[in-house]
């Protein structure tokens, strides 16, 4: 049994879609290793190969050209390793099959964010929000350690992300009242954006999908982080972009909470206006599939309008 070579995303996609063709190599990994095997779970969401192995273990297998994912997520795990308040994966085991690098990591207890946000009343997800704010900043207080020298660097990243960024929002269909404004907005992000400011450990994605949660006498709260395959070292604000898209939904009283959790008073001008450039730079931007505010398009007419829908207060 050997893991194959692919060169391109879309082949190792289907090989991913298909447990058949690579669940026997993981079992194998995890029998080499003297994990139990017998009650295997795949993971069908995701960007690599995962299994759970009983109750306590998932098997994280990353194809050689996603290693840099690999990195990232091994990095952070050793590097937030007893740092946080907050549950993180520690490592039991690593190793590499036929080129594939990998994490055997211990598996958080708690209720996926995403199956429970949509139905919290609005002062659950206030107080979930602030949560979130604190556990960012818990986050950027660790050193870098290793993390430092991560890639792409932040300056370097920024400026590639500036330089795509009127393609990749024409390509995705952002409304050409909103195209309008992005000229203007890019040159105010290199004065708001540092580019040499000390940088942080960026996670990414904040986001329903990434963190457990667990409920005490009707209190939701946040039990888990996971998935630290994207993390970058750079500007703070970026680790606020992902809970104010997918979670704030322009809602002041949840903006306020996010924002005071990060250590940020009302937004200003400037705050607003960063963060919208950031939002509109991200790696994995796209307004019309992240922004969950129904009818935003029509309820601004260009980006300044748009900021002050999205960090309304």
């Amino acid at each position: 049994m050997k893991l194959p070579d692919f060169t391109d995303a879309n082949s190792f996609r289907a090989f991913r879609s298909d447990p058949s063709r690579w669940l026997p190599i993981a079992l194998d990994i995890a029998r080499s290793h003297g994990l139990d095997t017998g009650a295997p779970h795949v993971f069908a969401t995701g960007t690599n190969l995962v299994v759970g192995l009983g109750e306590n273990l998932i098997l994280k297998i990353f194809p050689p050209l996603l290693r840099a994912q690999f990195v990232s997520e091994r990095g952070s795990l050793t590097q937030l390793k007893g740092r946080l308040h907050l549950p993180i994966p520690e490592i039991a085991a690593e190793g590499t099959r036929d080129g594939w690098p990998y994490l055997v990591i211990t598996r958080l207890t708690g209720t996926l964010g995403s199956e429970v946000w949509p139905q919290l009343p609005e002062d659950q997800k206030e107080r979930l929000l602030r949560q979130i704010g604190e556990t960012i900043t818990s986050v950027q207080r660790a050193p870098l350690g290793p993390l430092a020298a991560i890639e792409p660097r932040w300056d370097a990243f920024i400026r590639q992300q500036m330089q795509g960024c009127r393609a990749r929002h024409t390509r995705l269909g952002l409304a050409p009242k909103f195209l309008a404004g992005l000229d203007d907005l890019l040159r105010d992000a290199q004065e708001l954006i540092p580019m040499d400011a000390p940088p942080v450990i960026l996670i990414g994605e904040y986001i329903p999908e990434n963190f457990l949660l667990a409920c005490d006498d009707g209190q939701w709260s946040l039990a888990g982080l996971f998935d630290f395959g994207d993390v970058l070292a750079g500007w703070r604000d970026y680790d606020l972009l992902g809970p104010s898209a997918f979670m704030a939904a322009g809602r002041p009283g949840r903006v306020k909470s996010l924002l005071e959790g990060f250590g940020y008073a009302k937004p200003d001008f400037a705050l607003k206006r960063r963060l919208m450039a950031l939002m509109l730079l991200h790696r994995a931007s796209d307004l019309n599939a992240h922004v969950c505010i129904d009818g935003w398009q029509d309820q601004a007419n260009d980006l300044v309008e748009l900021q002050d829908l999205i960090w309304a207060g």
